[in-house]
């Protein structure tokens, strides 16, 4: 029995034997092991993925937090950023007072984050209430100022001598501006 194959045929079942050996070649030597390694990056993705959302909620909470307390506190930031002036604090705080005396305020230290003033004063007032209401009013200023004790009260006549010493707190302007440097050349 003589098998009938054409040469159209049988060039055909070659080429089609080549290609099925190149497709299987390709998938076992390229497709499979790339495939492994594809499924290995793309769980790592997801690890990065889940990571980056966890920073990124961390990041908007933070942010917002941050966003909250400077509304809250803008009054305080504020209060840093204002540079102590003695003419402008006798006269705002004056009327507390027969008469206010503040001596020229000498720098205490240079801390890293802010320059520390200590002020000396020297008042006449009426009652004791006055003082406290100069308090009151000292704590709704435009600066940050800490009282020091002791606070020396002494009759004169029918007026009451204090004495007290008060810092001044503000933010370091040079560091602020050491900072902003930094971060444009960073950029």
């Amino acid at each position: 029995m003589k098998i009938n194959v054409s040469r159209q045929n049988i060039y055909l079942i070659v080429t089609s034997i080549i290609l099925l050996a190149f497709v299987l070649l390709f998938s076992f030597l390229v497709l499979i092991p790339e495939g492994k390694n594809y499924r290995e990056q793309r769980i790592e993705l997801k690890k990065e993925s889940t990571e980056l959302k966890k920073y990124k909620n961390f990041h908007d909470e933070t942010f917002e937090t941050l966003k909250q307390l400077q509304g809250d506190n803008r009054h305080i930031i504020e209060a840093l950023d204002a540079p102590f002036n003695p003419q402008r604090f006798e006269k705002i705080h004056k009327d507390f007072f027969s008469s206010l005396i503040i001596s020229e305020p000498e720098q205490v230290s240079d801390e890293e984050e802010f320059y520390i003033y200590e002020v000396n004063t020297t008042s006449h007032i009426n009652s004791p209430q006055s003082f406290y209401n100069f308090l009151e009013a000292v704590n709704k200023s435009d600066w940050i100022i800490g009282i020091n004790f002791p606070i020396n009260f002494k009759r004169d006549g029918d007026l009451i001598k204090s004495s007290f010493t008060m810092r001044v707190y503000n933010a370091n302007k040079k560091k602020k501006t050491e900072e902003k440097k930094e971060l444009n050349s960073n950029e």
